[in-house]
């Protein structure tokens, strides 16, 4: 497991990131974490180990610089600046094309919360790159008109118990122009503490992506 801390440059900013990459990965998978989260969110971290052992290469980064994290925490006003999120992933998804190892790569994106947002926009900017998205607790509204323009299988992963993300999730598909599905995870609220609902969210999503990124290539 080829394992290295990265400086994931993009056109607005340098940002700190984790690429993991397993041999002769399938594939790699983007993480952008919700709002006031980073890219050591345990959830995401979950998710990441289970793509690991299915033969995924996983990116988890920060969305924002140390600067801008230390303004968020005091303001909030960037965790929700859905715009420069999705251009801070869409850098990211460029950067990782630049890459050697990862040119020719399927990519996925996984978002949690706002991440969800962002990782819609992007798949509806990079089309041609992005084979697959996994929502998990997200706001898909947030896209917006980027919904319609998503061409990647969704997966919306959402807690039976999180009565209101459900009905946006479901409002949202309903704008989603592409194969997609809500996944309601049993007794599970908001982040997924409940005994096992965390497990479940983490292989809905690695099976997801199992179906439609592995063997597709870029060329």
């Amino acid at each position: 497991m080829d394992v290295r801390e990265v400086t994931v440059e993009t056109a607005q900013a340098r940002l700190n990131g984790d690429l993991v990459m397993p041999p002769e990965a399938s594939g790699v998978v983007l993480f952008a974490h919700g709002s006031g989260s980073s890219r050591r969110s345990p959830r995401n971290q979950a998710v990441a180990d289970s793509l690991h052992t299915a033969g995924f290469g996983t990116l988890l980064f920060d969305l924002l610089t140390e600067e801008e994290e230390s303004v968020d925490r005091r303001t909030a006003e960037l965790r929700f600046d859905i715009a420069l999120l999705t251009r801070r992933l869409t850098g990211a998804v460029d950067w990782l094309i630049r890459l050697p190892e990862t040119e020719r790569m399927p990519i996925g994106l996984f978002g949690a919360s706002t991440g969800a947002a962002a990782a819609l926009g992007t798949a509806a900017v990079r089309q041609d790159r992005i084979g697959a998205v996994v929502s998990r607790g997200g706001r898909p509204d947030l896209a917006e008109e980027a919904l319609e323009d998503v061409r990647a299988p969704v997966l919306l992963i959402v807690g039976s118990f999180d009565e209101e993300v459900i009905r946006i999730n479901y409002e949202a598909a309903e704008r989603l122009h592409t194969q997609h599905d809500v996944h309601l995870i049993p007794g599970a609220t908001h982040l997924f503490e409940e005994p096992g609902t965390l497990e479940q969210m983490t292989g809905a999503a690695m099976a997801w992506f199992t179906d439609h990124l592995k063997g597709r290539a870029h060329r």
